[in-house]
């Protein structure tokens, strides 16, 4: 079983619209609104493999309760800890050719609700094979919240995708993930340098003592594919040139591929084929979180994974 965490979930709102109007009425005809949040996204792409799966995570108030009627509607398990403050709003406005984000912050956590939730998160640890936790910590949790979760849930396999204050809490901690994806502007900052795409550049970044003890580290770089490290072999992955949609989501589905490769004990070629595909099939299509299975195998077999 594969267990996700988002520890700050959200109802993602879409509007669509030709143009945007500042400060005047801009009115909606097509609004989409799903539950949202980087875990929940690794979630959905994970049930349309067909993996079973069980998202957990803090959910609160009315939105929450939406949050867990959409996964249940899908046909997805959850088991989230309920907290006293209301799950937040994720506002997107596409317009004019771009993306105009609001983001709430979301509620902040108690601290007898953050361990309660340490308690919770090891029932469901305990029953899982590999746990994805993605995205950003509330407020009200300490920086360093997940190398708490992390010591819960020791020994089992653990695909980290978060960036920023925590993850640098996480590198400078005690026990660490199996996993971490970090694009190339979050390597850069956790370095303190700007990294480049160069093979030798990107080489000398990943053999940093920051990422010692971390079997496996993907750095996604784009439209040029990624650079992996796991143990002390390198692997280049080139992917071939797509038309993108909506490229929100496409990391949390390329963490979702590489989880179920994980779980099934796949080789390093099918880690990094399956992960890279479902990003960009997420890529190709307007709604986040969803890709089309029809389209898998074409561009798998266009990915090109070599050691270097």
């Amino acid at each position: 079983m594969i267990l996700t965490i988002t520890m700050n979930p959200s109802i993602d709102i879409a509007y669509p619209l030709t143009h945007f109007q500042i400060d005047d009425v801009n009115r909606v005809a097509d609004v989409r609104k799903t539950a949202g949040g980087k875990g929940l996204n690794v979630t959905r792409i994970l049930n349309q493999l067909g993996s079973n799966v069980v998202a957990s995570g803090l959910l609160g108030g009315v939105l929450g309760e939406a949050i867990k009627k959409d996964l249940t509607s899908d046909g997805i398990q959850h088991d989230f800890l309920p907290i006293s403050g209301e799950t937040r709003n994720c506002i997107a406005i596409l317009h004019d050719g771009a993306q105009t984000e609001i983001l709430e912050s979301g509620p902040v956590i108690l601290e007898s609700e953050a361990s309660t939730f340490l308690t919770h998160l090891k029932k469901l640890a305990d029953k899982a094979d590999v746990i994805a936790i993605s995205g950003s910590l509330p407020k009200g949790l300490p920086t360093n919240f997940y190398c708490d979760m992390l010591a819960v849930c020791h020994g089992k396999q653990v695909v980290l995708d978060c960036a920023g204050p925590a993850l640098e809490a996480v590198l400078n901690g005690d026990i660490k993930p199996t996993m971490i994806k970090p694009n190339i502007t979050e390597l850069s900052a956790l370095l303190d340098r700007t990294i480049t795409t160069q093979l030798s550049d990107l080489k000398a970044a990943l053999n940093h003592p920051l990422f010692e003890g971390i079997e496996w580290v993907v750095v996604s770089l784009g439209a040029d594919g990624a650079l992996a490290k796991h143990a002390d072999t390198f692997y280049r992955v080139t992917i071939p040139k797509i038309t993108v949609v909506n490229a929100v989501g496409s990391g949390d589905a390329t963490v979702a591929g590489m989880t179920a490769a994980l779980e099934q004990g796949a080789s390093d070629d099918v880690v990094l084929r399956q992960g890279n595909t479902l990003g960009m099939l997420n890529a190709q299509e307007a709604m986040t979180g969803y890709v089309e299975m029809e389209n898998y195998k074409a561009l798998y077999t266009q990915i090109k994974v070599e050691n270097v």
